[in-house]
């Protein structure tokens, strides 16, 4: 049996969009109080019945959100221009080597707007 599970993460960030055009509100620093939502889709495993334990999952996020968490997202590497799109991209590549059935990564950067990225 394949499931897909997900668990969500949050973390506050600052950012600003340097590729905007002049007088867009984006490209002024600012704060999201982002949310993040990893799916994992595999076989359930018929001994536990679970496709991955969920503090697994936090284990292997929780370095990547300590590198985002209460940081300006520009200055980190690979984050120059910090869109959800790419923002969605970069944790894919964070997390995808040591966690391989990653099958989506959501990124909300307010309550009614985010991105979905599944992969390359």
């Amino acid at each position: 049996m394949v499931t897909t599970l997900f668990k969500d993460f949050q973390f506050e960030a600052a950012h600003h969009l340097p590729h905007v055009p002049e007088g867009h509100k984006c490209g002024r620093l600012h704060g999201h109080s982002f949310m993040v939502r990893l799916e994992i889709t595999g076989e359930v495993d018929p001994h536990t019945g679970w496709v991955m334990d969920f503090a697994d999952l936090k284990a292997v996020f929780n370095p990547v959100g300590q590198q985002l968490d209460h940081h300006c997202l520009n200055e980190i590497p690979g984050l120059e221009n910090p869109t959800s799109e790419v923002l969605a991209h970069w944790i894919w590549q964070q997390l995808k080597p040591t966690l391989p059935l990653l099958s989506a990564v959501m990124v909300k950067e307010t309550c009614t707007a985010g991105c979905v990225y599944r992969g390359e």
